[in-house]
């Protein structure tokens, strides 16, 4: 068995050091849904770094033995699922499919790519967790397909209770390689952040949705 907390720190270090992840909590980035983040987060930068790429291949590939044992097929979520999801079929020696964000709108209309069979047990790779809504719009196209679904794992996630209601209602099982808290505690330990910025961080995740009204006002 892996030790968990050492991974969620490493790849914390790794997110921190290459700046896929940028921590702003006086100076808040602005979300596609419209809130206020003191946090960004691109985990496609890892795929420029070779020791960090072959790092999170190896260790997703674990985490699906670990957590879901043997598993037929590696299905992406469209668009930063797919790289991660090709190393982790790569690594296995699993094939590879991945979901589109809708389906296509010429030829044949596909909104899952690659070849599939009806009842293969299948692992979903996503790259960042935050309420699990895309990623859950993947994990129903797989199953409308026909296919098992065992669960999903991505590289981080925020960690907000809504994710946890949404996988926990679509009864998908999910883990991740590290996790907003793992973050913040190395952020904090290693100088990332100022030691008085940890309390505006720490409310973020509690009320995201409100945070930036509290913060901006």
């Amino acid at each position: 068995m892996y030790n968990k907390s050492d991974i969620e720190l490493k790849v914390a270090e790794f997110l921190l050091q290459i700046k896929a992840v940028k921590l702003q909590p006086n100076n808040p980035f602005t979300w596609a849904s419209g809130w206020k983040s003191p946090i960004y987060c691109d985990n496609r930068i890892t795929l420029s770094h070779p020791s960090v790429r072959t790092y999170i291949r190896q260790k997703l590939a674990q985490q699906i033995q670990e957590e879901f044992g043997a598993v037929d097929v590696i299905a992406g979520v469209a668009t930063a699922g797919i790289p991660q999801g090709v190393l982790v079929a790569q690594e296995l020696g699993l094939p590879f499919i991945y979901v589109r964000a809708k389906a296509k709108e010429h030829g044949t209309g596909s909104l899952i790519e690659g070849e599939l069979i009806e009842g293969q047990r299948v692992v979903v790779i996503e790259d960042l967790i935050s309420t699990g809504k895309s990623s859950l719009q993947a994990v129903n196209a797989l199953r409308e397909a026909g296919l098992s679904v065992a669960g999903l794992v991505a590289i981080f996630t925020y960690g907000f209770d809504q994710a946890d209601e949404n996988f926990a209602a679509a009864k998908c099982r999910y883990s991740t390689l590290s996790n907003y808290s793992a973050l913040i505690d190395y952020a904090a330990e290693h100088s990332f952040i100022a030691q008085n910025d940890i309390d505006l961080l720490n409310k973020w995740r509690e009320n995201p949705a409100e945070w930036g009204k509290e913060v901006l006002s």
